[in-house]
């Protein structure tokens, strides 16, 4: 395949990858989902990433049908980024995409899932032992010999089951002699590092000291003299003593290099230690090469476990870095409806974005499109969900509803990445199109053209479609909204298509198709703190209402100014004043309980 086949690769793209890595390596780069080293090519990260998501999971792509999908498929990866033990990790997942076949699906659930299990289960010791080693993996680049003790590092944690069964067979002798062998050998170099071999370290350290003294002769023959030597045999003997104590050379070889023919001391001197730096030079070149190539040796004999802990090193840190993804947000297996059927339902299911910011006191939400098996809601819901595939949201400002539309959003595009979901549980019908749009308070009529060009052609293009519409009517007139939806519903049902649709209008848009049902979100009033307090659970075929009587009644208990309170109370007169008055009072007696 050549470079230019590539979606997002052209000419100048090309150009840069090519100088840099040379096209092999960068098409291996492009298939193996390598970022780092796209990047480093001079990609931006960004850009690198696009293209290889593109590459390996083209079709997925395809499913993120408006540019709300796209951005929340964004910023799951950016929680689960979180989450990775090492850069190559993270680069990992901010490549994966929605897959395109239920095996694949469940393939990756099942190794996410043995990794959740295999870590859940490892001691606080273990744990650190493990994330400690790949933090070391990770500071020095992920290099051959830095998997290798990575490797050891979980075999010593005793980690053998999940995703590390794929180290669990290997010989802990036999790694060690391959780290051994790796730390010895500068593999860029072709040099055999200090501490491999004693012998080899003796030479060179014998070697600096006669370079230093060859760089201060002068200096060490006026030492000499200066202790007192008289004649040509005691210089000679004072410098062999000299060199015999503060070298490891032999006495052999210092005699062998003195010159027999030297003028004076300067002339000895330098013949001297020139001749013991060629000789030490040649016994260091011999001795490397013998220590090398036994090095070598033992490399080649221990490649396949070498290979193996490479491979099996980086493919624990994908899957243990998801596994402390859905440990930290408690996620679960979803289960897949496929066939004629279509569902999409959430029992209990958390917003990952507000789980995230710690949030206390986040209400899970119960709910269900289509032909789902969800037996059982929440106290204050008096029915099950029926089986529309279409429904429409109704409820009071701030309740909730486009938290409910992102959950949704989240848990299907987990799951059709073969990623656990955040619910109790959860069943989801792989679909060919997701369309998620988000309130845009724009209102004019390119943005209604545009909203209209994103969300209606994945609808009418096959395949099975799941719309999540928020407060369409934001964007145009609410005459018009109204007629819009109503047609957008409509449309929704006639392709059997799954879909949520956020609206302030449901009295506008009946009679609907009876395919299609009415839900409600309920506000309950206000806390001591007159905050608004709302039940973020829907209540399925019900009409919720917008609440501005709680609204007001906050304006009035907080008006800083008579004036200002006496406006808010005229205010409180259109929507109910007896109403306003009662949330006041239920406020102050909730203060009081």
């Amino acid at each position: 395949m050549r470079l230019e086949e590539y979606w997002g690769v052209g000419p100048k793209t090309r150009a840069t990858l090519v100088e840099e890595l040379g096209n092999e390596r960068a098409i291996r780069a492009i298939e193996s989902g390598d970022v780092r080293a796209l990047s480093d090519a001079g990609l931006a990260r960004g850009r690198a990433t696009r293209i290889l998501r593109r590459a390996t999971g083209g079709d997925g792509m395809e499913v993120l049908a408006t540019s709300d999908a796209r951005s929340a498929y964004k910023e799951l990866l950016d929680l689960a980024v979180d989450h990775a033990v090492t850069r190559r990790a993270a680069d990992r997942i901010r490549v994966l995409t929605p897959l395109s076949s239920r095996d694949a699906m469940e393939d990756r659930l099942d190794d996410v899932l043995a990794a959740r299990d295999a870590w859940a289960a490892l001691s606080e010791s273990d744990r650190e032992t493990v994330l400690e080693a790949y933090a070391n993996y990770d500071e020095r680049d992920e290099s051959e010999h830095a998997a290798v003790e990575a490797a050891l590092a979980l075999l010593e944690a005793g980690v053998d089951s999940g995703p590390f069964a794929t180290i669990a067979d290997l010989e802990p002798e036999r790694l060690a002699e391959a780290a051994d062998a790796l730390a010895a050998l500068d593999g860029d170099r072709g040099r055999v590092r200090a501490g491999a071999d004693d012998e080899l370290d003796r030479l060179r350290g014998a070697l600096g000291t006669i370079e230093d003294m060859d760089a201060n002769a002068l200096e060490l023959i006026d030492e000499l003299r200066a202790d007192g030597v008289r004649d040509v045999g005691q210089f000679r003997e004072s410098f062999e003593d000299h060199l015999l104590s503060e070298t490891e050379v032999t006495i052999d070889q210092v005699r062998e290099a003195m010159p027999s023919d030297a003028t004076d001391a300067t002339d000895f001197v330098g013949a001297t230690l020139r001749t013991l730096r060629t000789d030490l030079t040649a016994a260091i070149d011999e001795r490397e090469e013998t220590v090398a190539s036994d090095l070598e040796e033992t490399l080649e004999e221990t490649r396949d476990a070498t290979d193996q802990a490479v491979s099996a090193v980086d493919d624990i840190a994908l899957h243990l870095s998801l596994a402390r993804f859905a440990l930290a947000y408690d996620c679960t297996r979803p289960s897949f409806i496929d066939g004629q059927d279509a569902a999409v339902s959430v029992v209990n299911a958390r917003n990952l974005t507000l789980a995230a910011t710690d949030e206390e006191g986040v209400q899970p939400v119960t709910y269900a499109l289509g032909e789902h098996g969800v037996t059982e809601v929440p106290a204050s819901v008096n029915a099950v969900p029926g089986e529309q595939r279409v429904s429409v949201l109704t409820g009071a400002n701030s309740g909730g509803k486009t938290t409910l539309l992102e959950t949704l959003c989240q848990v299907v595009l987990l799951a059709t990445m073969g990623l656990p979901v955040p619910a109790d549980r959860a069943e989801v019908t792989p679909v060919d199109s997701l369309v998620f749009h988000r309130r845009h308070a724009s209102f004019n009529a390119g943005v209604l053209e545009s909203t209209l060009r994103s969300i209606v052609p994945p609808l009418s293009a096959g395949g099975r479609t799941l719309m999540l519409v928020d407060e369409f009517e934001a964007i145009t007139e609410p005459g018009s909204a109204a007629d819009l939806l109503h047609g957008l519903v409509t449309l929704s049902v006639k392709r059997d298509a799954l879909g949520v649709f956020v609206t302030h209008l449901a009295d506008d848009l009946e009679p609907l198709p009876p395919e299609a049902r009415v839900d409600g979100i309920f506000a309950e009033g206000l806390n001591p703190d007159l905050e608004l307090l709302v039940d973020y659970q829907p209540r399925f075929d019900t009409v919720g209402r917008s609440t501005p009587e709680f609204i007001v009644s906050r304006l009035v208990a907080n008006a800083d100014s008579r004036g200002e309170r006496a406006g808010f109370e005229t205010l409180a007169e259109a929507v109910g004043n007896d109403v306003v008055q009662r949330t006041l009072a239920d406020a102050r007696w909730s203060e009081i309980d």
